[in-house]
């Protein structure tokens, strides 16, 4: 230790001026106007597994919190706990993945990316095996702080071949891209929305059905298309619907299959002339589907207005979700602002 840093060592902690208010620490998504379902994973699962009895689940201690419990209830003899041990859960799934088991393994989103990585890349991904990884609390989606905010999980995942990245937007998605998973012959890692889930897209698109890597357009626009995934997608639709009081006709390209990026679609919608084409995520500006869309963009030689929308890359703060939300600038108001700002 050098005496500079022994001095430091004594410095009173120096607090950031900015504070974030905070009223409780939350887990769930405002969706106001919106239905919602309980536990669309679970019970989903739960009839996939009725028609393939080869179907297991696996969690490390979170069950309960990622609506595997559903599934544990259902079928406890194709329930198995790990502890709380994400690479024993990983390795577990592995290992009957070889035995011709089709595994759905579930923990938070940040166990997985940080914790549990070289036992996916090595014990999975390495093989390509069938084992699907679905995760709570993607990106800012709790208010417990950087422990638990798995703002980084997309690009993490992103480099490691065979994998298969899903990051879908609310319960429609969720209970169609559920069956297409268990027939999916290879890894899958997926953001997992839980608990009580806003049923979006097929109010704004009656037809709408979950299609593993293609994009889809919910929302025609002439001015600006915005090109979303997750939940993001749904405050990209609220936030087309209250521009419309400006005169702003705002398109909406839902994109749940990160990877493999349907880049034809993108390009088809990017080509229609004169729009600004902007990217929303909830995910770090930094190896997500913003990064993803400008690089398919500049390599095709499309060259649209471009913006994105996304969490910084920083460790972000903790507090209430509503609170970060608007600090963040994932709120629709604040959506809205951005896009009327570079217009």
């Amino acid at each position: 230790m050098t005496l500079a840093s022994m001095n430091r060592k004594y410095e009173p902690r120096k607090v950031p001026e900015k504070k974030v208010a905070t009223s409780a620490m939350i887990a769930s998504l405002a969706a106001e106007g919106y239905d919602t379902v309980s536990a669309p994973f679970g019970h989903a699962l739960v009839e996939a597994a009725k028609k393939d009895d080869k179907i297991v689940g696996l969690s490390a201690d979170l069950a309960k919190y990622t609506d595997l419990h559903i599934f544990a209830n259902a079928m406890p003899d194709r329930f198995y706990q790990m502890g709380m041990a994400e690479q024993l859960l990983m390795s577990a799934a592995a290992g009957l993945a070889r035995e011709g088991f089709n595994p759905f393994a579930t923990t938070y989103a940040v166990f997985a990316s940080r914790r549990a990585y070289d036992f996916i890349a090595m014990a999975i991904a390495e093989e390509n095996l069938p084992v699907k990884i679905c995760c709570a609390l993607p990106g800012l989606t709790t208010g417990y702080g950087p422990s638990h905010q798995a703002t980084e999980d997309l690009a993490i995942f992103r480099g490691l071949p065979n994998m298969t990245i899903i990051d879908p937007c609310d319960a429609d998605d969720i209970t169609g891209m559920i069956p297409q998973l268990a027939a999916h012959d290879g890894p899958v890692y997926t953001r997992l929305p839980r608990g009580k889930v806003p049923s979006v897209l097929t109010r704004h698109k009656p037809d709408y059905k979950f299609q593993l890597g293609k994009a889809q357009t919910i929302r025609e626009g002439k001015d600006v298309l915005v090109v979303s995934t997750g939940f993001m997608t749904m405050r990209a639709l609220d936030a087309a619907v209250a521009l419309e009081t400006d005169n702003i006709d705002v398109g909406v390209l839902h994109v749940p299959t990160i990877k493999p990026l349907d880049t034809a679609t993108i390009l088809e919608e990017a080509r229609k002339g004169g729009r600004l084409v902007v990217t929303a995520e909830n995910h770090t500006v930094v190896g997500g589907l913003g990064e993803a869309v400008a690089r398919t963009l500049l390599i095709e030689g499309v060259t649209p207005s471009f913006r994105m929308i996304g969490l910084p890359d920083a460790f972000l703060e903790a507090g209430a979700l509503p609170t970060l939300h608007e600090m963040y600038g994932l709120t629709v108001d604040r959506i809205a602002a951005q896009i009327k700002g570079w217009l």
